[in-house]
């Protein structure tokens, strides 16, 4: 009997919430072997992570993995910067957007792709407050009018 992972490890939902996000990048993320355990229990934190780009390498700051039970005692740091794993060109494409006036790259979500963790990256703009507000109104907007036509399927 085989043990299935899930698929999504950990989502970050205040991307899409403070940011527009517009194109998106698949990575490799170097890890330990305790932060792969912490990560199957999903330990971990990414409310606050971004990507920086340093000496043409991409790093992935702000990620916070809890350590598992086993490694308590030990001094570990859960929230240091770790290398990801991009081609050439996109780290270029990447390096290039950032450039650009407002946009900067965020971590969307964390999954397992077969026997590799996986993160998903995006270049996001960030959303004013009143735009938060308007995506608020149309998302509470949509979820009433779909109340509306279920209760009429009801009645008729």
């Amino acid at each position: 009997m085989s043990k299935e992972k899930p698929a999504l490890i950990v989502k970050n939902k205040n991307a899409s919430r403070n940011y527009k996000l517009d194109e998106s990048f698949q990575a490799g993320i170097v890890l330990e072997g305790w932060e792969v355990k912490s990560l199957r229990e999903s330990k971990v934190d990414v409310k606050n992570s971004y990507v920086n780009i340093r000496k043409g390498e991409a790093w992935l700051i702000g990620v916070k993995i809890d350590s598992p039970a086993s490694l308590q005692q030990e001094n570990v740091d859960t929230t240091k910067s770790r290398k990801l794993l991009l081609n050439k060109k996109e780290i270029v494409k990447i390096e290039r957007l950032k450039g650009e006036k407002g946009l900067t790259c965020v971590l969307t979500k964390i999954y397992w792709k077969d026997n590799l963790i996986k993160c998903d990256i995006a270049m996001g703009k960030g959303k004013k407050h009143r735009d938060q507000r308007e995506d608020i109104k149309k998302r509470d907007w949509e979820r009433d009018q779909g109340r509306i036509l279920k209760n009429s399927r009801k009645f008729s």
